[in-house]
């Protein structure tokens, strides 16, 4: 198994390979997948139809996607981590604000992750709850340690076994309880859960953005743009939806399976239980190990900016996966017994954080520089992206502070979340941050003009 050298540091033009459509399997097998077949279980739980749920996951994933296409076109272009990129905004060392963020997401969702195969697990090995997860997580490390073509490569094949058992899966529910469409309950865009179900599918997709490019930077720069957002794109949209809708099919026929899809699925399969069980272990593993894999580029981005370090050796790397393994373990044996209220929170949460970052990413990225960046001067503290942005700074702040109203968590609603019974803090997440931010650095770039046209008359 061949062990990935490189980490946070630009990848040579001598080192790229591969094309675009490897992008399409990739985020494929990463959407199908059970985590985020939850995800499409959520609005029939909830209370909403299965018609007015299928719309609602197809916007939010159609929707979302864009976002994160347009992320994974800046890999090739600029080949580096796609956290790395982000100190041109926010600055050198400005950039662990958001890191931090992104860190605690990937941790979260890895939890989340092994939560919902704690049974699959147990189904294959006789051992505890608590222990089945400690296994996951140690395939997981060691899938992430392996890095970028392992991934690739399990996600090419995935996309084949697990389309074929998601498919099948789909069959065997139409064929015993046909489609849940009762014209009498569709209540659609009347009601509020259309929208947080809208809301919870974008957040998935969007929750992609901050490592999406982690995973096109080796491709040849001379792929274009257009391919690399088009694979992208169709891949997570596609993936996502399918594996969603199947979800809520499933939900609506069988009954809710938010803690345990893995045992849901399986016995739809009576006489291939553990084949079942062990294609949809390794699906969840291969998005766990993106988890994984790019929390320890998060982790390497923020320290290897204050110490001006452009390489990480691999023993330091398999150390940093090691320590997330650890953080993942101890949240999931914590959350494990109280899995339906953290799950719908932390795909809520990340849109307040994750979002604003991603606009002033996209906002610097295609309107501001139009993808003209220095790459050596990215990892120079004292280079021309400076230490710190404050102009991002104040614009992500300001955009915490416009979602507040919007909010809507187990434990806290804003107002307008309250008075619409909805939480759609994505949308002043997506507006707010770039519009500012590109407000700040244009009246910047302004004032420094002036500056130095007076000085040259002077």
């Amino acid at each position: 198994m061949k062990i990935e050298a490189r980490g946070i540091e630009f990848v040579p033009e001598s080192e790229r390979y591969g094309s675009a459509k490897r992008l399409f399997t990739i985020w494929f097998s990463t959407n199908m997948q059970v985590t985020a077949l939850v995800v499409g279980t959520l609005g029939i739980a909830s209370g909403l139809d299965f018609v007015s749920t299928t719309i609602a996951i197809l916007i939010g994933n159609f929707l979302g996607s864009i976002f994160m296409a347009a992320h994974s076109a800046q890999g090739p272009h600029l080949g580096v981590p796609q956290m790395i990129q982000s100190r041109a905004q926010f600055g050198v060392l400005g950039a662990a604000l958001p890191l931090v963020v992104v860190v605690v997401t990937y941790l979260l969702f890895s939890a989340a992750n092994a939560v919902i195969m704690r049974n699959a697990v147990k189904t294959l090995l006789p051992i505890g709850d608590t222990q089945s997860i400690i296994v996951f997580g140690a395939v997981t490390l060691l899938v992430s340690a392996a890095g970028y073509e392992l991934i690739h490569k399990i996600g090419a094949v995935m996309s084949l076994v697990s389309l074929a058992i998601f498919a099948s899966g789909t069959m065997v529910l139409l064929g015993k309880y046909g489609l849940p469409i009762d014209p009498a309950k569709s209540i659609a865009f009347k009601s509020p859960l259309f929208w947080l179900v809208v809301a919870q599918a974008a957040s998935w997709t969007l929750g992609f953005c901050t490592f999406v490019a982690d995973y096109s930077r080796y491709l040849p720069k001379q792929v274009s743009t257009q391919s690399t957002f088009w694979y992208t794109y169709l891949g997570s949209s596609i993936g996502a939806s399918l594996v969603m809708i199947f979800g809520a099919l499933l939900a609506a026929t069988v009954g809710a399976a938010t803690t345990d899809p893995g045992s849901a699925i399986a016995q739809l399969f009576p006489h291939y239980q553990v084949a079942a069980f062990i294609v949809i272990l390794l699906g969840v593993i291969e998005i766990n190990a993106l988890n994984f894999y790019s929390a320890y580029m998060a982790i390497t981005t923020i320290f290897t900016g204050f110490r001006g370090m452009s390489t990480v050796s691999l023993a330091l790397k398999f150390v940093i996966i090691f320590c997330v393994f650890i953080v993942v373990t101890a949240i999931a044996a914590a959350t494990q017994y109280n899995f339906d209220n953290y799950f719908a929170d932390i795909l809520n949460g990340q849109i307040y954080v994750l979002v604003p970052w991603s606009s002033i990413n996209l906002a610097d990225y295609y309107f501001l520089r139009k993808g003209k960046y220095n790459v050596a001067e990215l990892y120079d503290v004292h280079g021309q992206y400076g230490r710190y942005n404050r102009a991002a700074f104040v614009a992500f702040f300001f955009a915490i502070l416009a979602e507040i109203p919007f909010v809507s968590l187990s434990f806290f609603k804003g107002p307008i979340a309250k008075w619409l019974d909805v939480d759609i803090a994505f949308v002043p997440a997506l507006i707010v941050p770039g519009a500012l931010y590109l407000l700040f650095m244009k009246s910047a770039q302004s004032h420094n003009a002036i500056q130095t046209i007076q000085t040259k008359e002077a």
